[in-house]
């Protein structure tokens, strides 16, 4: 124990980087640098016994906050005995060699002397450096007076900073101190009686306690604390001893705190384990209870009488398989104290029994209602701990959820409704509409009949969604709809098998179960096309036992495990094309093709669907935004060039928007009903602000006509007109003069093409070069193209002399010259056999050196030896040309039949031209009404005849300046 010592007037100095050593306290420290190792050798080691030093605490020059007042000293060196002074300072810092390092550290200005209990030399291998273990004792504290070097270590002048014996006599008797000394104790006391429950080493320090002063345990107790170096330099520089007891009974106190906190932890920790540990115990007694051969057979028969024999035991006798059983009740009743025991005695039934009944009222069929009893009573005999009882249970739980039996109920079909439902939702569309009718009818007639399974293909914004909804309204069943767009996975269509983590069903069982709890839904197979296949499978190919009627009403989910009957459900399919398709699965759909609308039925759509959708979700009506029908042909001609309305919606809502920003920013007379309108000024909202009744506003004579007109104005509708258009959506997109633009030169002519997004009007560019006679394709075309490209050219060139291409008989068109051919918006792909005649075209526009007519597009195979070929999307190429402002649109010959399909008011307005081979051609023009009355063939032949001139194009084709199609 530290006992009272004379302190010499200079001492040598230790520094203790961000540590505090307090008096009566011991700590061992091991010296390892130049310096300290110098320090010890010669003010401990040699003088032994006698040795005194200061260990003087140091702060890191980053540390920011400082406690108590800080040395600053000076760089200097000394000699012998000879000293280089260091004077006090506040802030300043000083260079410290330690490590042969440049630090900079803040010296503390008081410090505690302290002496070596242990001492211990080693010497480190192979480096040979010597080392020192020394066991220090804080003696008393005392302040730094001066600092200075000497040699490597540094020295002190110091004083006493303790109060001396006199002092502390005449303090003792102060009625504060007497005080804050027994409340120390106490505080002091409660903790080593909780540390010797803990540790039992409580003996010795309750001696400690009864023989120490106050003011020196206050030292030593705060020494065994784990407290921040703010709180140590603090605790250092309370040389009063009342300030000094009372930082100590704090610090004691909050450590008491926090044992018992933590002593409370451990409490509730242990607490939870051994509920936990008991908890799994009963539950293993109750589950081989159940499993005993009594409770078995006496839950699987039927109980016929208990009696009491008088002699405490309590036999039940049971039926089972014609044998009457008698055993005794000793299981039931352990397992009935067992659950009483777990809190599990309830009067309702537990979750397992619950589950069962719910299972008990699926209506699942026989075969499955086994397998249901099979996995119930294995999850019976699961602990809730087990690894698979939550897979089971949900399992289980999926199994009640189903719906087995549960069907909506039908209305009766009524076909005039559903065609006026249709009518109401669908502009146009009259093909499609009339085989959905069909569907109906055949339905109302056979309801239990397998239809088709109908698969609506068109480009986006056709309305395919909405036709299936609509379907399911006039059946009267639910509708989900299941996006296959982007489905990789066979098991998103089958599930996955349950031995997989985190293993699920696939979506059409969820959907049955989640979304609409039947088993009758009309149910979406929402972009069927735009399934892939990877290493997880072909999700197309599962949907192969989906849609089949012979197939699907076992379907065998890999998760549910058993079959579950779709037969009921009515499947809808859309796509954008059919080509993705396999054909294995386009052979179980039927297919009904929904083209892109024209501008008139946009029109109509428009205005009966789209803008009164467009008030409604932007919260307007006719009275703030009215939109003329002018402007609506402007923006379905200027602003979109779509086969569906999609963009067309988008370009309302922008028009909705900003009236809806023009009508929330007026501050007067927003029409509140129909009869009623809000009246403003600043008189009458003054007056009701001051908490008034109004019941009269007088006008002053002050006021003028404007200010009241203007608080009686009703707000004008926003009416769009053309300036509109443009501050809104923009300059215009499209116009009618591109075309004309893009063909002005020779080399160009203009083809239709068809893409997942409808029919679109395609630009053939071709222009020569001097070279070695090769042909070059760019356009990010595939292979098809190219071929076509290849062929037009080698007709070209095998009829070049019958074109009047060239002067003489056999001279090689491609003579000294290459030839380039260029498809515009190269970023797209571009493949398919259409193009021939528009390439043939363009180049015989290149080589002739006369431009094609703008107004003129054309599709078209072609062979090497001329002939025209059929093609698909007619239906959509036409649109597009209609869209684009073509008037004469040229077809092969094939494709007449097609074009019964196209609007009379599309066919109306455009001058149709047919080719059998290149240089035959037939016309056709606003024979829409003959070919409606279904002619004769006789009839029909004889006409084709008398148009099927057999003119050669070198009789008629290129004039002066353009080209010119006979009509």
């Amino acid at each position: 124990m530290a006992e009272s010592v004379e302190l010499p007037h200079r001492l040598a100095i230790l520094p203790f980087r961000n540590k505090v050593l307090l008096p009566g306290a011991i700590i061992r420290i091991r010296c390892t640098s130049p310096s300290s190792v110098k320090l010890v050798e010669q003010e401990l080691w040699q003088r032994e016994e006698k040795g005194l030093i200061g260990i003087l605490p140091v702060r890191d020059a980053t540390e920011t906050t400082s406690v108590g007042p800080t040395l600053s000293p000076g760089v200097g060196t000394d000699s012998g005995e000879g000293s280089s002074k260091i004077h006090l300072g506040t802030s300043d810092s000083h260079k410290f060699d330690g490590k042969n390092q440049q630090e900079f550290i803040h010296w503390h200005t008081r410090g505690v002397a302290a002496r070596a209990l242990h001492l211990s030399r080693g010497v480190e291998k192979p480096s040979g450096r010597v080392t020192y273990m020394v066991v220090l004792e804080g003696l008393c504290r005392f302040s730094v007076q001066e600092l200075s070097t000497r040699g490597t270590y540094y020295t002190a002048r110091i004083a006493p900073a303790d109060m001396t014996k006199a002092e502390m006599e005449q303090v003792e008797h102060d009625p504060d101190f007497i005080v804050l000394s027994r409340q120390f104790k106490a505080t002091a006391m409660e903790l080593i009686s909780l540390l010797e429950q803990k540790q039992k080493t409580g003996a010795r320090t309750k001696v400690l306690l009864e023989t120490v002063p106050v003011h020196k345990l206050a030292d030593i107790f705060v020494a065994s604390f784990e407290i921040s170096f703010e709180e140590q330099l603090s605790m250092l520089d309370s040389v009063d001893v009342k300030v000094r007891i009372s930082k100590a009974t704090e610090l004691v106190d909050r450590h008491l705190q926090s044992i018992r906190v933590a002593e409370k932890i451990t409490q509730k920790v242990e607490g939870q384990l051994s509920k936990t540990q008991k908890e799994f115990f009963l539950r293993q007694q109750y589950v081989k209870l159940r499993q005993s051969p009594s409770v078995s057979l006496i839950e699987s028969s039927t109980v016929v009488r208990v009696s009491f024999n008088g002699c405490g035991i309590l036999p039940i006798y049971s039926y089972l398989n014609g044998i009457f059983h008698a055993y005794s009740l000793t299981s039931i009743f352990q397992m009935r104290a067992i659950k009483e025991e777990l809190g599990d005695n309830d009067d309702d039934e537990d979750d397992v029994t619950a589950l069962e009944r719910k299972m008990e009222s699926a209506g699942m069929p026989p075969d499955i209602w086994k397998h249901a009893q099979r996995e119930l009573r294995r999850l019976k005999k699961m602990q809730p701990q087990q690894p698979g009882y939550s897979s089971s249970r949900v399992y289980l739980e999926l199994l009640a959820d189903l719906p087995w039996q549960k069907a909506s109920e039908e209305l009766e079909l009524d076909l005039r409704a559903a065609r006026d439902r249709l009518d109401s939702d669908h502009y146009g569309l009259v093909k499609v509409k009339q085989r959905i009718i069909e569907y109906l009818a055949v339905r109302k007639l056979k309801p239990e009949a397998r239809g088709p399974v109908l698969c609506f293909v068109g480009p986006p914004g056709v309305g395919k969604t909405s036709l299936a909804s609509s379907i399911a309204a006039a059946l009267g069943r639910k509708f989900i709809r299941i996006s296959l767009g982007g489905v990789k996975d066979e098991a998103d269509i089958r599930g996955h098998r349950r031995t997989y983590i985190g293993s699920m069903p696939g979506r059409l069982i969820d959907g049955l179960k989640v979304r609409v709890a039947i088993c009758n839904p009309v149910m979406l197979l929402d972009e069927i096309d735009k399934t892939g296949s990877d290493v997880r499978g072909d999700p197309a190919s599962a949907l192969l036992e989906v849609l089949d009627p012979e197939q699907n009403k076992t379907f065998n989910d890999h998760y549910l495990n058993v079959p579950f009957d779709l037969s009921k459900v009515v499947f809808v399919a859309t796509a954008n094309r059919v080509q993705p398709i396999p054909p294995a699965l386009l052979d179980r759909m039927e297919v009904i093709e929904l083209p892109g609308y024209t501008p008139e039925e946009k029109l109509r759509i428009a205005m009966r669907h789209l803008i009164p959708r467009v008030l409604d979700q932007h919260g307007l009506n006719a009275e703030y935004l009215q939109i003329p029908e002018a402007m609506v042909k402007l923006v379905i001609q200027r602003y979109t060039r779509e086969a569906g309305v999609r963009n067309l919606e988008r370009n309302l809502a922008s028009l909705a928007r900003a009236a809806a920003v023009r009508v929330a920013e007026q501050e007067h007379s927003l029409p509140l009903t129909k009869d009623v309108h809000h009246i403003g000024s600043p008189l009458l909202e003054s007056r009701l602000a001051d908490g008034g009744e109004v019941e009269m506003e007088v006008i002053p004579m002050g006021v003028s006509n404007h200010e009241i007109s203007s608080a009686f104005r009703v707000t004008s509708p926003f009416v769009v007109d053309e300036a509109t258009l443009e501050k809104v959506l923009g300059p215009p997109r499209y116009d009618d003069k591109e075309t004309a633009e893009r063909v002005s030169t020779p080399g160009v002519s203009v083809g239709l093409v068809w893409t997942a997004f409808g029919g679109e009007v395609q630009f053939v560019e071709a222009t020569a070069m001097v070279g070695k006679g090769d042909l070059h394709l760019t356009g990010q075309l595939g292979d098809v193209i190219k071929e076509s490209a290849q062929i037009a050219l080698t007709w070209v060139r095998s009829r070049a002399a019958e074109l009047k291409l060239t002067s003489t008989e056999g001279m090689n068109l491609l003579e000294g010259r290459d030839v380039h051919i260029h498809f515009p918006a190269g970023a797209v792909p571009k493949d398919g056999p259409s193009a021939g005649v528009t390439l043939v075209t363009s180049l015989v526009s290149l080589f002739s050196q006369r431009k094609v007519r703008a107004d003129t597009a054309m599709t078209g195979e072609m062979t090497l030896r001329g002939l025209v070929l059929p093609v698909g999307g007619i239906k959509d190429k036409v649109l597009a040309a209609h869209r684009y402002g073509i008037k004469r649109v040229i077809l092969p010959e094939r494709n007449l039949k097609d074009l019964v399909e196209v609007p009379s008011a599309v066919l109306g307005n455009l001058e149709v031209m047919f080719l059998v081979l290149y240089y035959l051609l037939s016309g056709w023009k606003t024979c829409w009404n003959t070919l409606l009355k279904g002619v004769a063939l006789g009839d029909s032949t004889q006409s084709y005849d008398m148009t099927l001139t057999g003119i050669t194009l070198s009789d008629f084709w290129w004039g002066s300046t353009c080209v010119h199609l006979p009509t």
